[in-house]
């Protein structure tokens, strides 16, 4: 995504989206997956199927299952989650806050549905975490690789952004198989 005007546009979206807002986004992204889940058998779930172009889907990402989605998301929400409780406390970020944006980020060849409880428990545990953290906002940044500098706020912001990117591929899985 280089368009200037977007990633200004999702800047003040995420400066001016309120913690608890961001949470529900979380909540209500994980809800959804939650919910296409029980569309998938196991057998289905595990099939790879390209979606066409889609904002925020790398190429390489394209042609995913929908539980390489799931771990997908889950590998992202742990890094999101290391980087917000560091930020948040003032700690330099480090263990999983510290990937390689295109290869630590990508699934196992054959994810099957144990994706779905581990994605679910990151979302939940991430959630639980930050309910208990203090403030947010005006943290110390760690560089995004698309959108620049974000402090703890804004890496909360793009935890459910993040999933809603990647819901909107899960929702053309289904289509594309026929649900």
């Amino acid at each position: 995504m280089s368009n200037p005007i977007i990633k200004a546009v999702i800047r003040t979206k995420f400066r001016v989206t309120s913690r608890d807002k961001a949470s529900g986004i979380i909540r209500s992204n994980a809800d959804a997956y939650l919910r296409q889940s029980d569309r998938f058998s196991a057998s289905k779930g595990m099939d790879p199927v390209t979606v066409p172009p889609l904002i925020g889907v790398d190429p390489e990402m394209r042609g995913w299952s929908f539980f390489q989605i799931l771990e997908h998301n889950a590998i992202v929400n742990r890094s999101i989650a290391a980087t917000v409780e560091a930020l948040a406390l003032g700690k330099e970020p480090m263990g999983a806050a510290l990937i390689n944006p295109k290869t630590d980020v990508l699934p196992r060849s054959l994810s099957g549905p144990e994706q779905i409880s581990l994605f679910q428990q990151s979302v939940d545990d991430y959630l639980t975490m930050v309910a208990s953290l203090p403030s947010l906002r005006g943290t110390a940044e760690t560089m995004h690789p698309v959108f620049g500098f974000f402090d703890a706020h804004k890496w909360h912001c793009m935890f459910g952004f993040h999933l809603g990117l990647h819901l909107k591929q899960a929702e053309k899985i289904l289509s594309l198989l026929g649900h």
